[in-house]
Parts: C-alpha cells; sequence; structure tokens
C-alpha cells in the first residue's frame, strides 16, 4: 500500500453492515480487509482451529495474507490481502446450478466450522464468489465461536438466499430466480410460501424449511417475546444435512427457450461458424489478450476458443438455459477459464441495495481486455429500438478492444426479428454502424465472414 496508509474513503460501498471490519482498496489497486478489535476472539480462533487452514488449502475459501507492517489505527486489529478476484458476480445472475452450488459449499463449510466449535454467523449468497470455474467463499469474517446449544443464527437467512430462489425456479418458473435482484437480503419466506405450489405438489423439505419456517416466523413476530429457543450440535448437523438433501433433490424441469437451443437454429453453417472462429483468432493475435467479455454468449461456443488459446471469459447471456448449459459444461470438464452470467444486457443488475451502491452495476465490475458481441446487435437496435451511438457509448466502457458481428437486414434471423414488426429501421444498414461506432472507437480491421452475409470488425477504444 502507497505510503503505508490506509484511506477509510477507499472502503467497498458493499462492505459496511459488519461491525468485525471491512473490505477496502488500497493506494495500490489491491483489495484488502481490515479486521476490527471487536472481532479479535473470532478471527483468532477461526485462524487457532486450523479452519481456515483446511478451508484455504481445500479452496473452499479465499487464501490471505497478513499485512505485517500496515499500520494499525483507530478501530483496526489486523490488516489482511485476501486473494484478489478479479470477476464479481452477483447470485441473480448465476444460472440455477451455480446458485445450487452456492448453497451446497455455505452448507458444507457450515458443518465443518460446527466441528471445529465454531459457525457461520451469515450465510449470505454475496459471501460466495466463482474462481477456476468453482464457488468459493470470500467472507472471512463470518466465522465466530459456537455457543452450546444455539441454533444457528444465519437459518433464515441461508433459507432466503438459497432454498427460496432455488425451489422458486425449480418449481415455479426459472424466471423467479430474479426475485433475488428485487430482494437484495434474501427472498422472503411468507412471499415464498404463497408463489410455491399446494403442498402436495412439494416435497416434505421445502415445506418444512420454507412453508413452516415462514410460518414459525410469523407466530413469533406476533407474540410477546419468549427466551431463545435451544438447539443441540447434533440437531443442527441433522438440518443442516436435511438441508443439503433437499437442495440437491431440486432439479430444473426439461423446458425450451428460444436461445437455449440457438446453435441448433441458427443460420450459421458449421463451415462459416469455423470460418468466424477463425477470423475472432486472427483478429486478437496482435493483442495482447488475457481477459474477454463474450456478451450474448449464449453455452459459450466461441468463449471455448478464447479459452483453449489461455484467454480468462466472462460469457455472459439473457437465456437462463443457455447459461445453466454453460456452466454444467464448466463443471463436467473442470474448465478453469470460464465465468457464466446470466446478463439482460438491455437491463443489466446492480446499483443495487443502500443508496443505490450496495451493489455496484455490471459494467463497474466486469473489465477485460476485449469485448466479443457476436449475433447481438441487431437484437439490441431492433428488438430494442436502441441507436446505433447508444450501443457503443455502452459497449466501449468494457474493454478498449471490440470485436464485433454485424447482422445486415437481408440475414433470415433479421427478417424473423421484422416478421412481426413495422421496420422502422430506416438507418440499420453497415454504413451508419461503422458511422455511430467511428464516434467511440477507431476500425482496425473489417472481414466478411465466408458462408454469410454477415461482417466482422475490431475495432480500439479511442
Amino acid at each position: 500500500m502507497k505510503n503505508n496508509r490506509i484511506a477509510k474513503s477507499n472502503a467497498l460501498s458493499a462492505s459496511f453492515r459488519d461491525p468485525s471490519g471491512y473490505v477496502f482498496t488500497g493506494d495500490d489497486g489491491l483489495v484488502y480487509r481490515q479486521v476490527n478489535k471487536i472481532a479479535t476472539k473470532d478471527f483468532e480462533a477461526f485462524i487457532k482451529s486450523k479452519l481456515y487452514l483446511q478451508l484455504s488449502r481445500d479452496k473452499l475459501i479465499v487464501s490471505h495474507q497478513e499485512i505485517s507492517d500496515a499500520p494499525l489505527l483507530g478501530e483496526a486489529y489486523k490488516i489482511i490481502k485476501p486473494q484478489q478476484i478479479n470477476f464479481i458476480s452477483y447470485p441473480f445472475e448465476w444460472s440455477f446450478s451455480q446458485l445450487k452450488d452456492a448453497a451446497l459449499l455455505t452448507l458444507k463449510i457450515q458443518k465443518l466450522a460446527l466441528a471445529k466449535n465454531l459457525s457461520l454467523k451469515d450465510a449470505s449468497a454475496y459471501n460466495i464468489q466463482f474462481v477456476d470455474g468453482q464457488p468459493i467463499f470470500i467472507d472471512t469474517l463470518s466465522f465466530e465461536k459456537y455457543t452450546t446449544n444455539k441454533p444457528w443464527d444465519a437459518y433464515r437467512q441461508f433459507c432466503q438466499h438459497f432454498l427460496t430462489p432455488l425451489a422458486l425456479m425449480c418449481y415455479r418458473d426459472l424466471s423467479l430466480g430474479q426475485l433475488s435482484r428485487v430482494f437484495i437480503d434474501g427472498i422472503p419466506l411468507d412471499l415464498a410460501a404463497k408463489l410455491l405450489p399446494p403442498r402436495a405438489k412439494v416435497k416434505p423439505s421445502i415445506i418444512m424449511h420454507i412453508l413452516l419456517h415462514a410460518k414459525a416466523q410469523s407466530n413469533k413476530a406476533s407474540s410477546a417475546a419468549k427466551p431463545d429457543a435451544k438447539l443441540s450440535k447434533h440437531n443442527q448437523l441433522a438440518i443442516i444435512d436435511n438441508l443439503a438433501t433437499a437442495i440437491k433433490k431440486l432439479k430444473l424441469p426439461k423446458v425450451k427457450s428460444e436461445w437455449g437451443e440457438y446453435y441448433d437454429n441458427t443460420n450459421y453453417s458449421e463451415s462459416a461458424a469455423a470460418k468466424k472462429d477463425e477470423l475472432i483468432i486472427d483478429f486478437l493475435k496482435p493483442l495482447n489478450v488475457k481477459t474477454a467479455i463474450d456478451l450474448g454468449g449464449n453455452n459459450g461456443r466461441f468463449s471455448r476458443s478464447l479459452n483453449k488459446r489461455n484467454i480468462f471469459t466472462v460469457c455472459a447471456d439473457i437465456d437462463p438455459n443457455a447459461v445453466e448449459d454453460n456452466y454444467r459444461q464448466v463443471k463436467a470438464n473442470k474448465e478453469t477459464m470460464m465465468l457464466p452470467m446470466l446478463i439482460d444486457l438491455t437491463n443489466p443488475g446492480g446499483a443495487l441495495g443502500w443508496a443505490n451502491q450496495e451493489r455496484s452495476v455490471f459494467a463497474g465490475r466486469i473489465k477485460a481486455d476485449v469485448l466479443l458481441v457476436l449475433a447481438l446487435i441487431h437484437h439490441l437496435a431492433i428488438s430494442n429500438n436502441l441507436p446505433f451511438t447508444q450501443i457503443a457509448q455502452y459497449l466501449q466502457s468494457f474493454a478498449p478492444y471490440l470485436v464485433i458481428e454485424f447482422v445486415p437486414k437481408q440475414d433470415s434471423q433479421v427478417q424473423k426479428l421484422l416478421a412481426t414488426r413495422k421496420d422502422i429501421f430506416d438507418t440499420y444498414d453497415a454504413a451508419n454502424f461503422k458511422k455511430a461506432f467511428g464516434i467511440y472507437y477507431n476500425l482496425i480491421k473489417e472481414q466478411p465472414i465466408d458462408g454469410s452475409v454477415r461482417t466482422l470488425f475490431l475495432f480500439e477504444r479511442k
């Protein structure tokens, strides 16, 4: 940290709720965490129990280094530098299986913590990120000493952050996972109870952890204060095992979606797709590309070509089935260079929570060396009536280089879009496209894609 100083003004906007400490950026641009004096006993218990050693060794929690020469000002007890995570994603940007794996990791960590007489004091889904294709816990200060016969304080939070969105996606509709975007503290149990099907159609474990839990919560809120309930460690472990079993059994119904089967219905021949692949790689060869973002990347077809060349890629798509397919491939093949994300580019998540700053906007979190926008421009410009200039202005915020595919009106996919609406897009052509993008970019290359009417462009941000 430059000048060996820590500025509270650099504290991350999402890191204010926990009195145990906070996360901040140093003068060197790296992320650090301050451990406050109030958390001394719990933090030392976490380290001395060797739970941290076990979790970090198994890559279940981010590793950290203690900054021994950092000045400890005010409430500071220690300063640590955690493993740096370049791409931050949020739970409502995950596929069903990503959220499911994050839930199971949280339960696994709580079970391991209890074995060391520790406990997670919170179970927020925001405590999980995805690194090397796997979920990892990032909140080093979430651990506290276990109190004999004390129920798990984070039980309700776990159900609201993980179980309720998973159950709603499984039993009702995949799109209900987006409720987590509205309720950043977790989907309320009473709301989930109303949205779920009748009890006869829901597994008993879901009834217990959501429906009966919601009823008990309501009864407690409306009754006079009672002494705290007691729960043995044995019974708490049984509840954790029951939650894990219930979550493992949740399966998505088989449904089709427009983009989930995109590559089965595309107008590209395999040779044209291969040619596009070659052009993309050829465009990128002179550039020192280590990271990429693939917007509208579907299930990662073209992102994986970058992965093979050691380019880490955030592959974002609007279709939950496509993102689910992508993540399942990541798991099955043990891929480490891909981060699937569920993003509606016309309404991306962020600017949420307290003062609209607790959760950052998508473009503020995800930066890379190059941005891929393939077979997407017509959906933005025609389906969503976005002018070329606004598209270009937004895209240039992600990366210094842009590889973008222009899809002209004569393309069959554009004709499908225009079949059900009036063609008011007089300026939708290659000339106006290049003119608008020329405001924000310099054109480096353009190349027609053999076997199609489309053209691939390489731009550099001005």
